[in-house]
């Protein structure tokens, strides 16, 4: 990993994004590209003919305004977690979000994006959202997702759900480059339910194929498919949720279930998508 992108709006949720893309920028020595965007209403000219430009021009000039003197906040983030020598670039550009950040990725060859998104009852928004639902489906790099109320921790265990199947063996061997990365270990979860028709020997067939690689495999008998991973989650301590586009309408689900509420631990994790 080389590069990271951070799109921002300099809000209380991207702030707290902003610290892990910072740390995990200092983890994988990589570049953090700060992105902002902006998009100048659309205004008539044929009711300003005269002063059309100069009224283009100061809107324009007012987001560089906001720009300017927003950039000195994120470095005193950065001073303050000992951080400032992580190398930053910044990029102000004008239109849509989702077209300037794929056309970032293209041209400063991205890596990873990190976005901030405002929690539990943020995660619908998330992903099916119009704007970072939109980027999940349209760029081709993976995204951490950050809830406003995820503290940052030293990233040790990622979270991984499988039904064994071949597609989730791929999505493990992408979440295990990620994890050599950070010096990171797997724990991936299998809930098994009394329909399940997974074998023993399939699962022992994973097992010894990934034995040199930093996993570890968990089979939770229990029907109850959704609480399982969320206990998991918490009993675990998992710092990272991994999970691939397909299966997103089942993670919105289980993140913002009423029985969430009852949980001893917060859910409040980042979640890593992956693309299919």
């Amino acid at each position: 990993m080389k590069k990271i992108l951070f799109p921002t709006d300099f809000s209380d949720i991207a702030n707290n994004a902003y610290v892990h893309a910072l740390e995990l920028a200092k983890v994988v020595k990589a570049e953090l590209i700060l992105l902002h965007t902006f998009e100048i209403p659309i205004i008539n000219n044929e009711y300003y003919p005269e002063n059309y430009q100069d009224l283009f021009d100061s809107l324009e000039l007012s987001k560089f305004e906001k720009f300017k003197d927003e950039i000195p906040k994120l470095r005193a983030i950065a001073e303050e977690r000992k951080l400032e020598h992580i190398p930053i670039s910044h990029r102000l550009m004008e239109g849509d979000l989702i077209s300037n950040i794929k056309d970032c990725i293209e041209a400063d060859k991205i890596d990873f994006v990190v976005m901030g998104t405002s929690g539990r009852t943020g995660w619908t928004d998330f992903f099916f959202g119009t704007v970072t639902g939109d980027v999940l489906h349209t760029v081709s790099v993976p995204v951490l997702s950050v809830p406003i109320n995820a503290k940052y921790n030293k990233l040790e265990k990622i979270g991984f759900t499988t039904r064994f199947r071949e597609k989730d063996k791929v999505a493990l061997q992408e979440v295990l480059t990620f994890a050599k990365k950070t010096n990171a270990k797997v724990h991936c979860l299998y809930v098994k339910t009394r329909y399940s028709d997974i074998s023993n020997e399939k699962i022992a067939e994973w097992e010894k194929e990934f034995e040199h690689e930093p996993v570890m495999f968990f089979v939770l008998p229990n029907d109850e498919v959704k609480e399982s991973i969320i206990e998991f989650i918490d009993h675990q301590d998992i710092d990272v949720l991994a999970m691939k586009t397909y299966k997103k309408s089942f993670f919105v689900d289980l993140f913002t279930s009423s029985f969430t509420e009852n949980m001893s631990k917060s859910i409040d994790i980042p979640v890593l998508v992956l693309h299919e």
